[in-house]
């Protein structure tokens, strides 16, 4: 027989139990949620990772958007720089009202010409596939607009691009007018990818918003390792093989941890283009 004692003690421990089988259910329960919010922010940060990347190539005359601007942080590279001291000279403050008249040959090819601290970089631009943008920089640099400036941006995470032709050098500058974006469904950008050796340019274009189409104005971007992007910038030029032996030369001597205020990881290396030309191959 069971005595009143005994009866009161399996309760307790019945009691017991149920409270131990709650309390496992409910860290099964939180430990389901806690990884559903882990994953979920996995994909966030993802999703801000591919907009950090296409980030990386706004520019021009906008100086909030230079400093909502994120790139990746790149670690300290103890490399030493490769490249020697800027010729002497200062860049020239050229602002234009308006996008210069067309005065090139539409179905000639051109040369564009870097001279750079880190070595020459000759850049083939094709006219047929890009007119207006071969136009601009003919003109540009035939009124020395490139001189002196330095290449202000190396993304060395996620796209792997080397950023110039900015005057001011901080990812704001620009020559005053807008350039509308061609040559968007070049067969080299299958895959959404800008492979090696393309050049491209910068623009203000938001994915998410689709605005800020036809914002190109003279910053532009080298590619130096084949990199995953949509095709919402320019390709005008390729790189030639000496050329890229010099862009890898930059690129090897690695980044400068990312500035605080815009986002924006320097290269290593002092690249500035002492003198650019164009010529009609």
């Amino acid at each position: 027989m069971v005595t009143q004692e005994q009866r009161r003690r399996q309760l307790a421990r019945e009691k017991f139990l149920r409270q131990q089988q709650r309390r496992t259910a409910a860290r099964r329960k939180a430990r389901v949620r806690n990884a559903s919010i882990a994953s979920a922010l996995g994909v966030i940060l993802v999703l801000v990772g591919v907009a950090t990347m296409t980030d990386a190539l706004k520019g021009d005359d906008t100086k909030d958007n230079a400093n909502a601007e994120v790139t990746p942080s790149a670690s300290p590279s103890k490399a030493p720089d490769p490249c020697e001291k800027p010729a002497a000279g200062k860049v020239k403050p050229l602002s234009y009202k308006k996008e210069p008249a067309m005065t090139i040959d539409k179905s000639a090819d051109y040369t564009m010409k870097l001279e750079t601290t880190c070595g020459t970089m000759d850049i083939e631009m094709p006219a047929s596939k890009a007119p207006r943008t071969v136009n601009s920089f003919n003109f540009l640099v035939g009124k020395g607009y490139l001189d002196h400036t330095k290449c202000h941006r190396l993304v060395p995470e996620g796209i792997y691009v080397l950023q110039c032709g900015d005057p001011k050098g901080d990812g704001t500058g620009g020559p005053g007018y807008t350039i509308p974006d061609e040559n968007l469904k070049d067969e080299r950008l299958k895959g959404k990818v800008y492979p090696a050796g393309t050049v491209a340019m910068a623009n203000q274009y938001n994915a998410q918003t689709k605005e800020g189409r036809d914002s190109g104005g003279s910053q532009f971007f080298l590619v130096y390792q084949d990199s995953q992007l949509p095709p919402d910038y320019t390709p005008f030029g390729t790189i030639s093989k000496e050329g890229m032996k010099v862009l890898k030369k930059i690129s090897d001597a690695g980044a400068q941890p990312a500035d605080p205020t815009t986002g924006t990881t320097a290269p290593n290396a002092t690249v500035v283009i002492n003198k650019a030309t164009v010529t009609k191959s």
